[in-house]
């Protein structure tokens, strides 16, 4: 699966064309990524309800779900997926563990403890939740990788109304390559007689309230955890390593929240606050026919700008988004024919885009 010098790759709304290469992608995912299960049925229902949420009217956040898959036009392959869901928790409550600070002191004996402890709770319902990143291996040092994760902030930039201000990310947690996760065996298993992958496919990622209501409501003092487990706390499996890269550029907070299954980091942000949403901008597109592109893409005034960036259309269902090559001149992107067409995008038409390199410093 080589990319050729014409390739073009574009995010897009998942279609049940695509269910084959999904499976395919489900099962080649790390134990822990349950947003993307290994089952065909489910993969169905996950389509299908995506499906619904693109083409719906949607007012507020609700149990919609967006699926997106990464294709390379050139070959109809699909080389990665990711996902939104509109609102963590919307049937159950979203649990998670709160890192927290317990202080023990006595006046009398002039001492005074620190203990790190992980509360039950669930802070993030009503988040939205980016879900589902898979990228093909052969492309993680590549561009792909960014547009895979970013676009779907464009998505969200876009349609504000369909998601809450709030969002939340899960990243998978440390396992060994049969499933054992060192978090599990010591909390989680010692109230479910069951495997850390029996319990995963159980959940189905659906709801983990079924997990979160049996385990003990009181705080877990971290220090009484064996080694390994301890050392499971916030940390990520090698899999997620690129993905939570990408939203800690983007401004998420790593420190406060972990799953309560594997003890992987759950990061959050507002989403006003991230940079892709405030680097971003909103323009109309001027298309050049291949016959004008030469002339048309060079910066020949001092009030253009080149970028490589992020681009995608502005429609609710058949949204697109690709990387491109963009001048911005005044209020305007001017875009090549291909890449246009590629997002769906007509002369004159609106367009998000946003710089490829995230500015750090940048309001």
């Amino acid at each position: 699966m080589i990319a050729t010098p014409n390739s073009m790759f574009v995010l897009r709304p998942a279609e049940m064309a695509d269910l084959p290469q999904i499976e395919t992608i489900a099962a080649r995912s790390a134990i822990g990524i349950t947003s993307l299960p290994p089952d065909q049925q489910r993969l169905i229902e996950k389509i299908s309800s995506s499906r619904y949420a693109f083409s719906s009217e949607v007012d507020i956040p609700g149990e919609e779900t967006y699926f997106f898959v990464l294709e390379n036009t050139s070959t109809g392959e699909i080389i990665g997926t990711s996902g939104i869901a509109a609102s963590a928790g919307f049937h159950d409550r979203f649990y998670s563990y709160r890192n927290e600070i317990i202080v023990h002191a006595s006046q009398e004996l002039r001492v005074s403890n620190k203990i790190h402890a992980l509360h039950l709770c669930h802070d993030l319902t009503g988040f939205s939740l980016l879900t589902s990143f898979y990228i093909d291996p052969q492309f993680a040092e590549s561009a792909m990788p960014q547009l895979l994760s970013r676009a779907r902030l464009l998505y969200i930039a876009e349609h504000r109304r369909r998601f809450a201000d709030k969002l939340a990310a899960e990243n998978p947690g440390v396992c060994d390559a049969e499933g054992r996760s060192p978090f599990w065996d010591a909390v989680g298993r010692r109230f479910f007689n069951m495997e850390y992958p029996q319990a995963e496919q159980l959940s189905g990622g659906r709801s983990k309230t079924f997990i979160a209501e049996l385990m003990p409501q009181y705080p877990i003092y971290v220090p009484l955890l064996p080694p390994a487990a301890q050392l499971a706390i916030g940390q990520l499996h090698p899999d997620g390593e690129l993905p939570f890269s990408i939203l800690i550029d983007e401004g998420f907070e790593p420190d406060i929240y972990i799953d309560i299954f594997d003890g992987g980091p759950t990061v959050e942000a507002r989403v006003d606050t991230l940079r892709s949403i405030r680097q971003q901008r909103r323009l109309p597109a001027r298309v050049y026919t291949s016959s004008q592109t030469e002339g048309a893409m060079k910066p020949n005034d001092g009030n253009a700008t080149m970028l490589q960036a992020l681009v995608s259309n502005t429609r609710a269902d058949r949204f697109r988004a690709t990387l491109a090559t963009v001048r911005i001149a005044g209020d305007e992107a001017h875009i090549e024919a291909d890449v246009a067409a590629a997002i769906d995008v007509a002369d004159g038409e609106a367009l998000r885009v946003v710089a490829l390199e995230i500015a750090p410093g940048a309001d």
